[in-house]
């Protein structure tokens, strides 16, 4: 179970760290016109904001526990990533959104595993 906790926590870097960056680094009315559409009514602060809080969560959930330094980051980053899908999962409920909400459904799935994983039984 530790080698799956550690691939998923490696897909879920590798997705935040792309769509962080892309939050990050592009501006607003680039992403709306590249299908997120979404993020329409948020201020572009936000916007940098959540793809900051990504792209941080996303080395968090890798380095802690690769460097063995503060290894309990990992599981926080993940609790942190869970606040921000689940944001994301309501936004998209409310524009009627299936696909997203679908897609946003497995990443808390993932989330919620590693969080469960290590805080609970297979902690560092």
């Amino acid at each position: 179970m530790n080698v799956a906790l550690w691939a998923i926590a490696g897909l879920l870097a590798a997705v935040f760290l792309v769509i962080g960056g892309i939050k990050l680094t592009r501006p607003k009315e680039k992403l709306l016109a590249n299908g997120m559409e979404a993020l329409e009514p948020l201020p572009p602060g936000l916007i940098k904001f959540i793809g900051a809080a990504e792209v941080l969560a996303a080395f968090g959930l890798i380095l802690p526990g690769l460097l063995d330094i503060a290894p309990v980051l990992v599981p926080l980053a993940a609790v942190g990533l869970l606040v921000i899908m689940v944001g994301a999962v309501v936004t998209h409920a409310l524009r009627r959104e299936v696909g997203p909400v679908l897609r946003n459904l497995v990443l808390v799935a993932l989330l919620v595993l590693v969080v469960w994983g290590r805080f609970g039984p297979y902690a560092f």
